[in-house]
């Protein structure tokens, strides 16, 4: 036999849901008395507190391992890269001669990027080093900060520095200057204590090598560097890291190409020869040279 339940009134349901919300009776709060609610509440403050010191005692702890100044894990930067400047969509560097603003980008990239290496800015800032070896800047036990830079003048860029250059760093005559710089790695001793260099060839990639298509060499002309031989001293390494190193200036090999062949896409490859620098894993197509394209298109 079926037992209907018998159906409550609105009032009805209103008068249980407000017992159940303050019973005046048995004096429970929503189900519970203000003892049982004193309890809960105490457990849940000592359980998030001790969550709360544990945590906080924990980021303390790995805080005391970890430097201001250098990272503690760097291996992603094992082999320095290199960078070219401008810095372009894709690596590709276009000049179009008749066109003042397919190469006014460039010019005004690089002369926001060599400002901090006027000469008046390097002598007020950076030390005048000796040549050859490395500017290492020991603690011995006492916080050495902040650390010295060597100087990097912009007339060291010759031809290629800008300044009261009629020609805008050759572009605007389609014999254009690209500068080189290597990525920073904090307490490397680049060149392992021998001279260094960077070179740079008219180089297709494999797949068209492998063709017998490599036309880029003879395309790519003639090109003088800056400084000479593109050599980079080794005073100015060990980097010491951004915070430590503050007024550090990367030293640059520019780059000018005297007569590349007008309207073709030729492709450049510049890596470091340096006894400490590997530039032949396949795997990482930056690790000590980089690859850009350039094209100057005349009418």
């Amino acid at each position: 036999m079926v037992i209907q339940k018998e159906k409550k009134s609105c009032g009805q349901v209103v008068e249980e849901w407000k017992e159940f919300v303050w019973n005046p009776r048995t004096h429970q709060f929503m189900g519970r008395t203000g003892t049982s609610w004193a309890f809960i509440l105490l457990f849940y403050l000592v359980f998030y507190g001790f969550l709360t010191a544990m945590f906080t005692l924990t980021m303390w702890v790995m805080l005391q391992t970890v430097s201001d100044h250098t990272p503690k894990y760097q291996d992603r930067l094992a082999t320095p890269g290199l960078m070219i400047r401008p810095k372009t969509e894709n690596l590709d560097v276009i000049v179009n001669i008749s066109d003042t603003e397919s190469w006014d980008q460039h010019v005004q990239k690089l002369n926001k990027f060599l400002e901090p290496y006027n000469d008046s800015i390097q002598a007020q800032k950076n030390d005048v080093c000796r040549p050859g070896r490395y500017y290492e800047q020991p603690d011995n036990g006492v916080l050495n900060y902040p650390k010295r830079a060597c100087q990097f003048n912009r007339t060291q860029l010759g031809n290629c520095s800008g300044i009261g250059d009629p020609t805008h760093y050759g572009y605007s005559t389609g014999q254009p200057c690209v500068f080189i710089k290597m990525n920073r790695v904090i307490n490397f001793y680049a060149g392992a204590n021998q001279s260094m260099n960077v070179t740079c060839v008219g180089k297709r990639p494999q797949h068209y090598r492998d063709k017998g298509k490599d036309e880029d060499a003879e395309n790519l002309g003639h090109f003088i560097m800056f400084p000479a031989n593109g050599n980079i001293d080794l005073m100015y390494f060990p980097y010491y890291g951004k915070k430590f190193h503050v007024n550090y200036t990367q030293p640059l090999v520019a780059v000018k190409f005297l007569n590349v062949t007008p309207n073709v896409e030729v492709n450049v490859e510049c890596r470091i020869n340096a006894a400490n620098i590997a530039t032949d894993d396949e795997r990482d197509k930056f690790a000590g040279r980089v690859a850009f394209k350039l094209r100057i298109n005349k009418a």
